[in-house]
């Protein structure tokens, strides 16, 4: 019988959780992973589960008995949220709490870290939301922790930034990779287009981040919420800079805002770092092999 610590990855088939699969199983833990669809990934068990399904995650949970969860899955389009605010709602909200009651029930020890994001808004002033997505979000985080209060559960919170690398991914810095590869090609028009060039995000790698999952898992203190990101805001003009470096296109930018400016918020990576996380992998490196990750699957 292997004496590896069981961990339960979910939403394994995404973005960040094929980087977690492979990280942790590199990492010396015996990984299942989960997805509602199938995918292929021979160095870890797989398991098919419709996580907003509560019957099926108690059953889910009953088989792996993880001695550590993952929980990653979840609906992360702030688009698709305004559409469908109710699924979100239960990809988000719901399918959390049917995990971690599922995991009361069968083995309350589970050392469990939930994957919350830098949209949350704070309960406490209604005015600050912005969409059915930043809800379902805050609603998760505040779910985790209760049942961490409630029923003395570990439960530990990561609020990554936007996380940029290698994979596929819907996110800008993917999306500009995409397009600037199609250029390259000359399967597209040498345009790139951007809503506002001066507005800013915090981006860190994913591998960077599942990193510090890893470090949260085993060192992380119940019922707190760590903030995961670079330290550092860039404007996406300065992306484009960055992806304009790396490739022998000239493409000119189109924007579609007049705004100058646009808020965004610092985040503090105070107490994961007292933790022993630092980002080690360098923006231009995370550019560089997003590019060449299209180049390689177009």
């Amino acid at each position: 019988m292997s004496q590896m610590p069981k961990l339960l990855i979910t939403g394994a088939s995404g973005f960040t959780g094929q980087h977690a699969c492979n990280h942790f199983v590199n990492a010396g833990f015996a990984v299942t992973a989960v997805s509602r669809k199938s995918f292929g990934n021979g160095q870890v068990e797989t398991e098919l589960c419709d996580l907003t399904n509560k019957e099926n995650v108690g059953k889910l949970i009953k088989k792996v008995k993880p001695d550590y969860l993952l929980h990653l899955a979840g609906q992360n389009h702030v688009g698709k949220s305004w559409i469908d605010p109710v699924s979100s709602l239960e990809a988000n909200s719901m399918s959390t709490l049917y995990l971690i009651e599922a995991l009361r029930q069968e083995n309350s020890a589970c050392k469990v870290v939930i994957v919350g994001s830098a949209l949350q808004f704070d309960p406490q002033n209604i005015s600050t939301l912005t969409h059915p997505y930043s809800l379902s979000k805050t609603l998760q985080v505040l779910i985790a922790q209760s049942w961490g209060v409630l029923y003395n559960m570990n439960v530990v919170i990561a609020k990554p930034s936007n996380l940029i690398g290698p994979g596929i991914s819907n996110g800008v810095c993917s999306i500009f990779a995409k397009k600037i590869v199609d250029m390259e090609e000359n399967k597209a028009e040498k345009v790139l287009e951007v809503s506002n060039l001066q507005a800013k995000r915090d981006f860190v790698d994913v591998r960077d981040a599942v990193n510090a999952y890893e470090i949260l898992l085993t060192q992380g203190k119940s019922g707190e919420i760590y903030d995961i990101a670079s330290g550092q805001s860039r404007s996406l003009a300065d992306i484009i800079i960055q992806f304009k470096s790396f490739t022998n296109v000239e493409f000119k930018t189109k924007t579609s805002s007049n705004s100058t400016t646009e808020d965004h918020t610092e985040i503090n990576v105070y107490d994961i770092k007292k933790l022993g996380w630092q980002p080690i992998i360098s923006f231009d490196t995370s550019i560089l092999d997003i590019l060449n990750f299209y180049r390689k699957n177009k």
